[in-house]
Parts: structure tokens; C-alpha cells; sequence
């Protein structure tokens, strides 16, 4: 939010578009031809005007290091982790929506919003349930990933796919 008021973006941008370093030379999987680089990701105004929406410069007190996303990272709690990109390196204030990396290699399935709802499978398998990392116990999902108090006035049709595509 700090970033956007300080940027002062036009009234008519409506999306905040963010794009990753392209290094093929540090980041193998960037020569595969197929993916459509640079990776890029997206928010609305709204979304990163959001009290939980973090721009992470660094972790546990120390720079970010490379493997963890630095320079810059995009934390967005509520959402499934595809919306955090990393490495950024371009911030865009835009008017239309921008088709994102994975929104483009796979509109079916990882769409612009990816908020998380277990009442909505993913099309090929249930998000009603998720694995605690370290303990593999399995637990119910919750809806915006417990986050619903401070983000769900953002989507005002809970009922529709649309938001959680």
C-alpha cells in the first residue's frame, strides 16, 4: 500500500502488473522455449492496497536471498502461491487486466484471481483439504486461506468460480 500511495499511479490504472529477472544463464528452466518468459503476475489496486499484502525486501531480519526471491517478492497470503512472484524486477501500474504466466500456459486451471476456496475444486483435484508441512496431517482448507475477515469485501460474489480461478 506504502509503494502505491508513494507512486501515486494514474486514476485510470486499475492493475498492478509485476515481472521477474529473465537470466537464462541462472535460471535453467527459463531455456525452455514452451513457457511464456518473463514470468508475470498481477494484482488489482484494491488487492495490493490490502493491509496483508507485503512486498518482502528480506526474511528473518536479513536481506532476501536469491533463492527465496530477491530482490523482491510478492507476498499475498489469502491467494495460492503462483500470485507470489519473485525475483521482481518491473512494477507497471496498468489500465487492463494483463494475462498472467500462468493464467496464459493454463487458463483452465490457474486463472487471474487464484483465491484460495475449498468449495471450488481445482479441475484436476479437490482443494477441500490440505497437508500441514513437516507433520503431513491433513486438515480442511479454509476459505481465503483463513484470511476471509480482511479480504473477502474484496470479491463480493463468494458463490462465483470466477474469483477462485
Amino acid at each position: 500500500a506504502e509503494l502505491i500511495k508513494r507512486v501515486e499511479p494514474a486514476s485510470e490504472a486499475k492493475y498492478i502488473k509485476m515481472t521477474t529477472f529473465v537470466d537464462r544463464s541462472v535460471a535453467l528452466n527459463q531455456l525452455r522455449f514452451w513457457y511464456p518468459w518473463p514470468y508475470t503476475e498481477a494484482l488489482t489496486i484494491e488487492e495490493g492496497m490490502n493491509e496483508l499484502t507485503l512486498l518482502a525486501t528480506g526474511i528473518y531480519g536479513k536481506p532476501m536471498p536469491k533463492q527465496h526471491g530477491a530482490p523482491i517478492r510478492l507476498v499475498v497470503p489469502w491467494k495460492y502461491g503462483f500470485k507470489n512472484i519473485k525475483s521482481i524486477v518491473a512494477i507497471e501500474f496498468v489500465k487492463e487486466r494483463p494475462k498472467t504466466f500462468w493464467e496464459e500456459l493454463g487458463p483452465n486451471e490457474y486463472g487471474f484471481w487464484a483465491n484460495v476456496n475449498p468449495n471450488f475444486s481445482h479441475p484436476r483435484w479437490s482443494q477441500a483439504e490440505e497437508r500441514m508441512l513437516g507433520t503431513d496431517e491433513k486438515r480442511a482448507t479454509l476459505i481465503f486461506n483463513g484470511y476471509e475477515t480482511w479480504v473477502a469485501s474484496m470479491y463480493p460474489d463468494l458463490k462465483n468460480r470466477l474469483y477462485f480461478m
